[in-house]
């Protein structure tokens, strides 16, 4: 499963991939997992993805991680994401997950 973050100040992103133990994400499709607290000055270079590849680190085994889920989407099953990754990333200055299906 790929976890990719763009949420660089959180304190569980480790270059663009969540190493948080698992996640939670709200009716409303928000990170709930996010924390602030990450003293790294890392540098979004996904924004120049087509001029110079940026460092990712490893993505991560399914098995490692529960995604939790509370929004009314496609990839909910009983409260849990079934996606084969999401990402996550601003919207309107909070953590949102993009991989979001409406149903």
């Amino acid at each position: 499963m790929d976890i990719r973050c763009r949420k660089l100040n959180c304190k569980f992103n480790d270059h663009f991939t969540c190493r948080a133990k698992n996640l939670a994400v709200t009716k409303t499709a928000i990170c709930k997992t996010y924390a602030y607290g990450s003293e790294k000055k890392e540098v979004d270079t996904t924004k120049t993805i087509f001029e110079r590849t940026p460092k990712f680190a490893p993505m991560r085994d399914s098995k490692t991680i529960e995604i939790k889920c509370n929004a009314k989407c496609l990839l909910n099953r009983e409260g849990r994401c079934v996606a084969n990754g999401i990402t996550i990333n601003d919207y309107r200055l909070k953590p949102c997950c993009l991989t979001f299906l409406e149903e």
